[in-house]
């Protein structure tokens, strides 16, 4: 099966690049993906599978494909939101919705999961277990939309869950992975600095939320440096500091909005303890009110190291023309929502690169100028297709 599955992916290349590019071209964002599972389920449609639509309150899909024997249940992901992003790219098939773009590879991730989901539909009966497909919407904005696919509990029964994720990291055919604690989780926070406003002559008659806000702004920089373990990670940023008035008078409130990361649950949630203990220290120190506002979103991404153990050692053995490469990737510092899933079952996930070919540096992810070689997207199908045939000792 294992052959006649990696032949069957090889011939519908071409497909999967053409999904790809009209998903490209008609993105929509996160919670507003309505067209988009549409889309979808009519790719599905008079297949022999079941289909769950509207999964988890929102435009979720699962597609459970039953072999013909029984055993243990998988699940493979794929996101499908877009970005609120102007696109730069000057490629045919660009976005024909300015200010929305499929700037972090979802439509990819899509397109190679439905031709391998529509493979793996061909072949169930000599599949010893079930799979269930996950198109999951609404990745880039919390609380995400892996949540309400969990919740749905339709997915209760998975034994493991993979995913992968397309990034500019190396040449199509590289495939990396890390154990452990792969990903940060991340915070928000906003925070309402409420003083005394008056004239810039007579401060003592006033409250200066500017002042108090900037001893804030200073302080929370000391929590990384001087309450965190030099080996554990986190960052702190403030991103926003509203505190525009006229230039003789004292401001009477300050608005701020942050971000926090940290690749451990002790570690994000001592990075809060920290925070507010700050905001209520600086009600003391200048005589003003903190309204603080903290909102923990996503957890850290925990890759269960048994299970990537065997993933990796299934991409290392396929002899696959594809996949050039398969080595250890350092952790990195973006979240993924895919952290919820692997929180409940134990999970893998993932890199696909997809550097363009003869491109030194490529723009990242989430960068109007970002793009990938489509070859990617058969190395995607055909490592995922690897880890369920060897996941399922099928020849």
């Amino acid at each position: 099966m294992k052959d006649k599955l990696m032949k069957m992916l090889e011939d519908r290349k071409k497909e999967m690049i053409e999904i790809r590019r009209y998903l490209h071209e008609n993105p929509e964002l996160s919670f507003e993906e309505e067209n988009t599972s549409k889309y979808i389920e009519e790719f599905y449609k008079g297949k022999d599978v079941e289909v769950q639509t509207n999964v988890g309150g929102g435009h979720g899909l699962i597609v459970t494909i039953t072999g013909g024997k029984p055993g243990k249940t998988i699940g493979l992901r794929a996101d499908f939101d877009a970005l609120p992003i102007f696109e730069e790219t000057d490629v045919p098939f660009k976005s024909n919705k300015p200010g929305v773009m499929h700037a972090c590879a979802h439509d990819g991730h899509t397109a190679y999961l439905m031709i391998l989901a529509d493979c793996l539909i061909q072949l169930k009966d000599e599949i010893p277990g079930k799979i269930k497909i996950i198109h999951q919407p609404a990745e880039e904005v919390p609380p995400g939309g892996a949540i309400g696919m969990i919740k749905s509990g339709l997915l209760d029964d998975l034994d493991h869950i993979f995913g992968i994720h397309l990034l500019p990291l190396g040449p199509a055919g590289v495939v990396g992975y890390n154990s452990g604690y792969v990903f940060p989780g991340r915070a928000y926070f906003k925070l309402k600095v409420q003083g005394t406003g008056g004239h810039g002559s007579s401060p003592h008659l006033a409250n200066d939320a500017i002042v108090a806000a900037s001893h804030f702004v200073t302080a929370i920089q000391t929590v990384v440096s001087r309450r965190l373990n030099p080996f554990d990670m986190g960052v702190i940023t403030i991103g926003s500091f509203d505190g525009k008035g006229t230039f003789n008078v004292i401001k009477d409130s300050v608005v701020l909005e942050g971000d926090v990361r940290a690749m451990t649950d002790e570690t994000r949630e001592l990075i809060e303890q920290e925070i507010r203990r700050i905001a209520k220290g600086i009600e003391q120190e200048f005589d003003v009110t903190c309204e603080l506002t903290y909102t923990p979103d996503y957890p850290p991404l925990y890759n269960d190291p048994e299970v990537t153990e065997m993933v990796a050692g299934f991409l290392k053995n396929a002899n696959d023309k594809e996949i050039t490469e398969v080595r250890e990737f350092p952790k990195m510092s973006p979240s993924e929502d895919f952290a919820h899933y692997a929180k409940k079952f134990p999970a893998c996930f993932f890199y696909i690169c997809c550097t363009p070919k003869g491109v030194e540096k490529p723009y990242f992810n989430h960068h109007p100028k970002f793009d990938i070689d489509e070859d990617a997207l058969l190395v995607a199908a055909k490592a995922v297709g690897q880890v369920v045939c060897g996941y399922y000792k099928i020849d």
